[in-house]
């Protein structure tokens, strides 16, 4: 059986292995985890014939470097707009290339984008813990953060010489200066004229800024309510606001349970664009119908359906990106 072994040269904050998530576990008070942006990971593994449940590295902005000391593989590149540095050529992240032993694979932000992908056409060792290889950054537990000297080893790695060239980036992957929310479930703990300042001027994303998820600058959102609520459980895109009146919106790692109001909820298909928002973007908010977030569910569940059927054949018959 081939295998590949690379060498961790250098890995920025952040930088872990990541699978699909750890599911069914919320209830026993174990975050889901899982990618930032779920959209990337998979299409990242799709363009190499992989499954979708498949350990890939997930790349923040801090970057990452890796060297191949034995064998090679294949590999992919999706999410945000990266800049890749390998075997003396530069190019944009949404790629499929071949690593081999003695070169150089480096990772490092570019234009746009927080958080990419790198999969790999084999299988990547990793710790698991309740199933999953999913890292939760907090305690570590999965596949867990690399670090500068480790060494990684994909086995069963596999050299697909027809799945090289180009990764569509779709438009729906990319950030957007509005998100939609569904208000609630705790609005009633603010003012009218709260709600229509949340809705009204858009907030900037702050240094605080993590896979628990990220606190927002802007109107302050004053609860007009004792916090006496007690815990309930929360869920991925809830946006939560504290005491002092600043909302954070709750990501990959996000607690399972919390006592403070959530004034609304961002709909689960556009929490991946919003994911790929850096420190001090600017994002609004519109409000929407539950009907409204159900039917954009469905609609971005079917373009994603047809966009990863297109990644799933080889590069010479991948489609156009979709709209």
């Amino acid at each position: 059986m081939s295998e590949a072994v690379l060498a961790v040269n250098f890995a920025g904050p952040h930088v872990a292995i990541q699978d699909a998530g750890r599911q069914g576990f919320m209830r026993f008070g174990v975050p889901a985890s899982g990618p930032m942006d779920r959209l990337s990971y998979a299409a990242a593994n799709t363009a190499l014939g992989n499954s979708g449940n498949q350990p890939a590295i997930e790349i923040s902005l801090g970057g990452l470097v890796v060297d191949c000391v034995s064998g090679q593989v294949t590999f992919a590149v999706a999410g945000g707009g990266f800049i890749i540095e390998h075997a003396g050529r530069k190019m944009g992240s949404w790629t499929v290339e071949t690593l081999r032993a003695g070169e150089r694979l480096a990772i490092r932000p570019g234009y746009w984008g927080s958080w990419t992908y790198l999969a790999f056409a084999g299988q990547l060792v990793a710790n698991r813990w309740l199933n999953s290889a999913a890292t939760h950054a907090l305690s570590g537990f999965g596949g867990g953060r690399l670090v500068q000297g480790q060494h990684l080893t994909v086995t069963d790695a596999r050299f697909h010489e027809d799945r090289v060239g180009a990764i569509p980036c779709p438009i729906f992957a990319r950030p957007r200066p509005e998100v939609n929310v569904v208000l609630g479930p705790q609005d009633r703990f603010f003012s009218r004229e709260t709600v229509e300042a949340f809705l009204a001027a858009p907030f900037r994303l702050t240094d605080a800024y993590d896979r628990m998820g990220v606190r927002l600058q802007g109107a302050a959102l004053t609860p007009i309510a004792s916090l006496d609520m007690p815990s309930e459980p929360i869920v991925r895109g809830s946006v939560q606001v504290a005491g002092d009146g600043v909302p954070t919106v709750l990501l990959a790692d996000h607690q399972t349970t919390g006592g403070y109001p959530k004034i609304a909820t961002v709909v689960d298909p556009d929490l991946d664009a919003f994911g790929q928002h850096r420190p001090r973007d600017l994002i609004g908010f519109r409000a929407v119908t539950p009907a409204q977030a159900i039917e954009h569910a469905r609609l971005r569940a079917a373009n994603t359906a047809r966009y990863l059927a297109a990644m799933a054949r080889p590069a010479t018959g991948r489609c156009s990106q979709p709209k």
